[in-house]
């Protein structure tokens, strides 16, 4: 059961005994309850976590043991204190933006989140491992329990899921640190990119980060080009085949989210909206002429 904002700050030993301290609420978030704390002449944020967010794949520990390590090399947050066993994170509150996805969308934005990539993927490793297949099998799980009603072409999607997986497989990737959510509200801007929300972190492939941020900012191709031309020193065939197919992973993975939503939450979001939205985009993708090209650029990999 989740504590509330009186109990949470309690437990925070360097505030129990402050007199100046004031709240204010933070938007931004769906699944969580994140409030500015101001005391001492300084600002934090405390996160409170949603209830049954182990049902979304979230786990607390990995997320402050990723943005620990996403902190010291100054990509996020401070983290100040952890609450256990609830796993309630107290940061540094930046005095940073938002930056709108019109403007993350810009040349020179696109080169600073793909050097802020650069940097999360070169971290040593971190607790937790991230599949989009795998987490897809698991929101599907999920979502039948609580009997909630699956899109007509729902098995059709399936199916192309498996032949991306299967073409991904003739060239295997190396796990690397990844944040997994790449939405736009997830980035701040001080004079440096900053990213936050850590909560789905965990060893993965690059190649989704770099999906599920071109698909979350709406790039069209030139601009994917872009992001990939930043990030990576020589763009193969197969680096543009794997960010399209991705970009088909990423957002099942994110309507699927929404399905275990429409299962357990009781907050007030259209999450069936967000599911056929994100469901219709990964259906159009899929139906796209290159599709099969993008599956063909992995034929003649030879498996290791």
């Amino acid at each position: 059961m989740a504590l509330t904002l009186e109990q949470a700050l309690a437990r925070v030993p360097m505030w129990c005994d402050a007199r100046d301290l004031t709240t204010s609420p933070l938007g931004g978030g769906i699944t969580n309850q994140n409030f500015r704390v101001d005391v001492g002449g300084e600002s934090f944020v405390l996160r409170i976590g949603g209830a049954d967010t182990e049902l979304l794949g979230i786990n607390r520990q990995h997320e402050y043991a990723a943005n620990v390590a996403a902190a010291r090399i100054g990509i996020a947050p401070e983290v100040i204190y952890f609450v256990e066993p609830e796993g309630y994170l107290v940061t540094r509150f930046l005095q940073a933006r938002p930056i709108p996805r019109d403007e993350m969308q810009q040349p020179e934005n696109i080169r600073r989140v793909a050097h802020a990539l650069k940097q999360i993927h070169a971290l040593p490793a971190i607790p937790g491992t991230f599949s989009p297949f795998r987490t897809i099998e698991d929101y599907a799980a999920t979502a039948r329990r609580y009997n909630v009603a699956f899109p007509a072409n729902f098995d059709w999607l399936m199916a192309r899921l498996s032949e991306i997986e299967a073409a991904f497989a003739r060239e295997p990737f190396v796990p690397r640190p990844c944040h997994n959510d790449l939405l736009n509200e997830n980035f701040l801007d001080d004079g440096n990119i900053h990213v936050i929300d850590w909560e789905y972190a965990g060893m993965g492939d690059i190649a989704f980060d770099l999906a599920n941020f071109a698909v979350h900012h709406q790039l069209d191709d030139e601009q994917g080009q872009a992001l990939l031309s930043e990030y990576f020193s020589d763009v193969t065939a197969r680096h543009v085949a794997r960010h399209k197919l991705m970009k088909i992973g990423s957002d099942i993975r994110e309507a699927m989210w929404a399905m275990v939503q429409i299962g357990i939450s009781k907050l007030d979001f259209d999450f069936r909206g967000y599911a056929d939205k994100h469901f219709a985009r990964a259906e159009g993708m899929a139906r796209e002429a290159r599709y099969a090209e993008w599956l063909n650029a992995f034929a003649d990999v030879t498996e290791r």
